[in-house]
């Protein structure tokens, strides 16, 4: 009969596991001997279980399977927190092993003990502590298809002792759900949201994440309504490609006309979107269609909330839906936003090429240029946001994620550690801002222990850029967000990666080149200008006054790059009279 801990490590197996990431120590060591024993599963070190925890989520989140990370005891998984804040708003499917202490001194005050069944609670939606051999694997096989089935975190606590002792229940093969069925709402709903659509004579559809895999779909309803189509920051890379009907970004790295064209509309339909953003919606004349119940009218109030998939719901919905002759609205959107997006290019390549420090939006438009076309965007939280939304192109192949929901800093390298570890013949790229780099730059090394090809393109400006821009706009001084310059291309060299440092604007290109095609693992030290926050030149004195819904759609306005060629493309499309 195996341990317990051997059993635990078959389950994973059986539920296609094939690596768990983590830190050994002390009360994990039972389980961590088990992965050696095993055939088919690894052990990844990382340098910090903070890592360990966004690497499984950003695996997780980009094949849909099942990952696992791991703690030892005290505060060993307490570091795991943050990444796993970060995989439950996500829906990311990780199950996370915090060990506990020996099972006799729970409860006496021992040296680390914790509490982790109440600690993880809140960041999960199953977190339980095994205390008998006899739990298992049953308990571990609930807490997997929690993960699976609700798209989040579950939690196995559990003693190193117990983890030692024999199991006392056959292992079995017990199976589970990979992938979960498909939603169609009620005929009812379908119906109901026919005749809304039949009835508005102006719709914009405002897409979110939950239009992956629907995109022909959203392309058909639009050209029946002549609807203008916007998109949160998620769902950008679900529907902004091979979309004539675009009309950019909503919320606060919002850009183009999405705003106007959900205010203006007589129907806004929320499809796949839990957008948190309220202020941005018009809190009247919206329909929503999402998955999740919890969902339907929690931003906004609606005239019908249709629950199904998106996927399922358009092609019940599409028969029912008359085709509408006028196109004035759309049109009209289609024209405010390429003259939005033309307003602002001035600002960001006027003598680009030779501006120092390096014009960040140059940068990354460049980037945007040499990444492979179906290259993996790791970003982190801050401007490094702006600069993956407004000048990152989706094609439909391309991946881009990042905490867009929780908004931690530090998570685009131990995301792309993840990314790499899923894909390894991918281009994995970590758009790193210095704030989030320093915040875990021991991860530097496990890139180059497990010798990943991760590609870090550090915005290097010395400052937390986003933190000063919520300062200016809020009319305060931006205060303690300026800091020592680093020199993170020399930091990277002596940990054994390939490294550069670029000052000078007319290296960009050559220098993103040389460390997308290096063999192995790389990273290029941009030096860019710290004052880039993203401001049009038409910014107001009254508008940097105060974050209001006005000027902080003008303060963050903008995105140039690829879209304003779209834009300019779809213009060509409107018929002429």
């Amino acid at each position: 009969m195996p341990t317990v801990a051997e059993q635990f490590v078959q389950v994973l197996r059986q539920a296609g596991v094939a690596r768990i990431y983590g830190v050994v120590g002390d009360s994990l060591n039972p389980v961590v001997d088990a992965v050696r024993r095993t055939e088919g599963i690894d052990w990844v070190h990382v340098r910090n279980e903070e890592a360990g925890a966004f690497a499984a989520a950003a695996e997780a989140q980009l094949t849909g399977r099942l990952a696992v990370c791991a703690g030892s005891c005290g505060p060993g998984n307490t570091h795991l927190v943050q990444g796993l804040y970060d995989a439950n708003r996500t829906g990311a499917p990780v199950l996370a092993l915090a060990s506990h202490i020996e099972s006799a001194q729970i409860g006496t005050g021992f040296f680390q003990e914790t509490h982790p069944e109440r600690v993880f609670v809140d960041c999960s939606k199953y977190c339980e502590q095994v205390t008998q051999a006899e739990q298992m694997p049953r308990v571990l096989r609930i807490a997997i298809q929690n993960a699976l089935g609700q798209g989040g975190v579950s939690v196995i606590v559990m003693p190193g002792d117990v983890a030692s002792r024999p199991a006392e229940q056959p292992t079995g093969t017990g199976n589970v759900m990979v992938e979960q069925g498909v939603l169609t709402p009620p005929p009812d709903q379908v119906r109901r949201l026919a005749d809304a659509l039949n009835r508005a004579e102006k719709v914009t559809l405002f897409c979110g994440a939950g239009v992956r895999g629907a995109h022909a779909e959203v392309m058909e309803l639009a050209g029946k309504l002549h609807s203008p189509i916007g998109h949160s920051l998620r769902g950008k890379e679900w529907i902004q490609y091979d979309n004539p009907y675009d009309v950019g970004m909503s919320g606060l790295l919002g850009y183009g006309a999405c705003y106007e064209a959900t205010q203006q509309a007589d129907l806004l339909v929320l499809l796949g979107t839990d957008f948190p953003y309220d202020t941005f919606l018009p809190q009247a004349r919206t329909v929503q269609v999402d998955h999740n119940a919890t969902h339907l009218g929690r931003r906004t109030p609606l005239e019908l909330a249709v629950h199904g998939d998106v996927l399922a719901t358009l092609r019940a919905v599409l028969p029912l839906v008359r085709q509408k002759t006028r196109r004035d609205f759309l049109d009209r959107m289609l024209r405010e936003h390429a003259r939005t997006l033309e307003n602002v290019v001035d600002a960001y390549t006027r003598d680009v090429e030779r501006h120092t420090p390096i014009h960040p939006e140059y940068a990354a438009a460049v980037l945007d240029d040499v990444a492979a076309d179906d290259a993996v965007f790791t970003v982190d939280t801050g401007m490094c946001n702006v600069w993956a939304a407004r000048y990152l192109s989706p094609n439909g192949r391309r991946r881009v994620i990042g905490s867009f929901l929780h908004g931690t800093m530090a998570n685009a390298l131990p995301h792309a550690i993840g990314a790499q570890f899923a894909y390894p013949d991918r281009q994995i790229i970590s758009m790193s801002g210095d704030g989030g780099l320093g915040m875990l730059l021991g991860e530097l090394l496990t890139v180059r222990l497990h010798n990943l090809p991760v590609k870090i393109i550090t915005f290097n400006n010395s400052s937390l850029g986003m933190v000063k821009l919520e300062m200016l706009v809020a009319g305060l001084p931006d205060f303690q967000t300026d800091h020592a310059a680093v020199n993170f291309a020399a930091i990277a060299t002596g940990a054994g990666l390939h490294a550069v440092r670029v000052t000078d604007p007319a290296d960009v290109r050559a220098a993103l080149t040389d460390a997308l095609e290096f063999d192995g693992p790389a990273l290029v030290d941009l030096v860019t200008d710290p004052n880039a926050l993203s401001m049009p030149p038409r910014i107001t004195a009254a508008q940097v006054k105060g974050f209001a819904l006005a000027a902080s759609k003008i303060v963050l306005s903008g995105g140039v790059g690829r879209m304003i060629e779209l834009a300019r493309s779809n213009l060509r499309n409107i018929p002429r009279p």
